[in-house]
């Protein structure tokens, strides 16, 4: 496939998974929109892009709201002309704790992030590839190992997680009269800053904590990569991408 003038957004995008993928859309070829809540770190990512920064912008955006998502879809097809990626990638996690020690704050923190946060995106990714001529897309959601198995005391993480591979089954199902293609990555112990505490020890299902297997973040990128790269009609409905000797087969 020519990559050539095909565009990216990326959510998420100023630090770990989001970051990496960023890059590695720069790398090869894209032109990408960086989201994020903190444009410092979007700039800061795209100097790390080396040769490819005149084919990114940094727009710092809330996807918890609904004006600010539109606005960065707009500055985003106003400066490359279509949308040909979302990467749905924004997330947040919450404090351990029982559903029991969760507040209702606590709750709407982590589902307008990564469920509400994620619909918004799609909603406005789904619309402009419907409009646009030729007509069509694509849409990777980042689910997690969190969207199959859940780890202790982690509800509202949990909950969104297993949402979101709805949603993917969701735009997947309605995409198709308009060439819109969904997919969902799941992934399981990237080296990132958000996993750093995965090596130091975490509680797992019978209780005991114990360290656990990373991967680079890197072989998530590229994985993401192939996803976007794939023809209009091929799809990779869903895959998960974890280190190798991570506890998730055979989890608790």
């Amino acid at each position: 496939m020519d990559l050539r003038n095909r565009n990216a957004i990326v959510t998420g995008a100023g630090s770990g998974i989001g970051k990496a993928c960023a890059l590695a859309l720069l790398h090869a070829g894209w032109n990408v929109a960086l989201a994020g809540r903190r444009g410092n770190l979007l700039d800061d990512a795209i100097r790390e892009a080396g040769h490819a920064p005149a084919r990114a912008i940094a727009v710092p955006t809330d996807v918890t709201d609904e004006r600010s998502v539109r606005a960065l879809f707009e500055r985003t097809i106003e400066e490359f002309g279509r949308l040909d990626l979302l990467f749905n990638n924004a997330g947040v996690g919450a404090p351990p704790a029982t559903i029991d020690e969760v507040t209702l704050d606590q709750w709407h923190a982590v589902v307008d992030v990564n469920l509400t946060g994620m619909f918004l995106c799609a909603r406005e990714a789904f619309r402009a590839m419907r409009a646009q001529s030729p007509q069509g897309g694509r849409i990777v959601n980042n689910g997690s190992i969190s969207a199959h198995v859940p780890r202790p005391r982690s509800v509202a993480y949990t909950a969104t997680k297993h949402a979101v591979t709805g949603l993917t089954k969701q735009i997947s199902l309605d995409g198709r009269a308009y060439d819109i293609a969904c997919g969902q990555i799941d992934i399981g112990n990237a080296a990132t800053e958000l996993a750093r505490m995965m090596s130091q020890g975490v509680q797992q299902a019978n209780g005991a904590v114990a360290a656990e297997p990373s991967m680079d973040v890197r072989d998530v990128a590229s994985t993401l990569v192939h996803m976007a790269s794939l023809p209009p009609e091929a799809n990779v409905q869903f895959v998960t991408v974890m280190a190798t000797k991570m506890p998730f087969i055979g989890r608790g």
